[in-house]
């Protein structure tokens, strides 16, 4: 049983709550149980618009079309999410060369200025830690590891297999990141529309992920596919939301991470066969919210 006078971060609870480190720490993340078309267009308030200019613009954020069959929505452990992470797990899901991969990532994307929402996060942080961000908000299915999470200011815990809403502000974040998760979502297309709500216009969603997964929760469509699919499954997710920009996909293959794997032919062969270790392969597919900004 944990006591949450020990942190004011933690607070037990079933359904999604903020934890922040402090009391002085102003609160900036708003609960929002409904979300109308102004919401998600925010830039349409003008009752001079004209019709078409509305219709476009409530068209944004609304999932075009399905992408996942039912069946390809299945999981071989079909028991609560909540339930197989219910205990923590402080390790590390990708190796050392992933994290550092992506961390540059972030470095080059995400600017000090940035409010970011860090879904499906854990007890690290792949943010760079050289950079202060306005404001970092986690979410995952753990509290512990959330709670030993350096860098959220925030945080919350919710099933986003049960449930999809996001209980924030829309056009409130400049930046969502989802770290080797998105092979556990079952309802994808749902998820990737809350973000373009909560992004604001102009802001990114990156995914990222590599060939590890915990299989029994991975999706069948996941499972089933090749590292290509799953690029092109990813892709698809933002194609189905109307007003994401065109994905862009970032990848880096597997290389011998041994001195000696260097010196050798055919040393990614033979990581493959376990002979010497080889990295993780990374992928990240990332798109923007109406348009890619550009920063001088």
């Amino acid at each position: 049983m944990f006591n949450i006078r020990l942190n004011p971060k933690l607070t037990i609870s079933s359904s999604p709550i903020f934890k922040p480190k402090s009391s002085s720490f102003p609160s900036k993340v708003k609960m929002s149980s409904t979300s109308t078309s102004s919401e998600n267009n925010p830039t349409d308030q003008s009752s001079s618009s004209s019709s078409s200019s509305s219709s476009s613009s409530s068209a944004a954020g609304k999932v075009k079309r399905l992408v996942l069959s039912q069946e390809e929505r299945t999981k071989l452990n079909p028991y609560s999410d909540r339930d197989f992470y219910a205990y923590p797990r402080f390790v590390t899901h990708v190796d050392d060369g992933f994290i550092s991969t992506l961390t540059e990532l972030y470095r080059e994307r995400l600017r000090p200025e940035f409010e970011v929402l860090d879904l499906t996060s854990s007890w690290v942080s792949h943010l760079p830690g050289e950079v202060k961000y306005k404001r970092v908000v986690g979410h995952g299915l753990n509290a512990e590891e959330l709670l030993k999470n350096p860098r959220l200011d925030y945080f919350f815990v919710k099933d986003l297999n049960v449930d999809q809403k996001l209980e924030l502000e829309s056009t409130s974040f400049d930046a969502v990141l989802c770290t080797v998760s998105v092979q556990y979502l079952q309802q994808p297309e749902k998820v990737f529309a809350e973000v373009f709500r909560v992004l604001k216009p102009g802001g990114v969603f990156i995914v990222s992920f590599s060939n590890r997964m915990f299989y029994e929760k991975a999706i069948t469509a996941w499972r089933d596919g090749t590292e290509y699919s799953r690029v092109q499954l990813v892709n698809q997710y933002f194609q189905s939301v109307e007003g994401f920009t065109q994905p862009e996909v970032i990848k880096k293959s597997p290389a011998a991470n041994t001195a000696q794997g260097d010196q050798l032919p055919f040393s990614w062969s033979l990581g493959l066969l376990g002979i010497i270790p080889a990295s993780d392969p990374f992928y990240a597919v990332l798109a923007y919210r109406n348009f890619k900004p550009v920063y001088e």
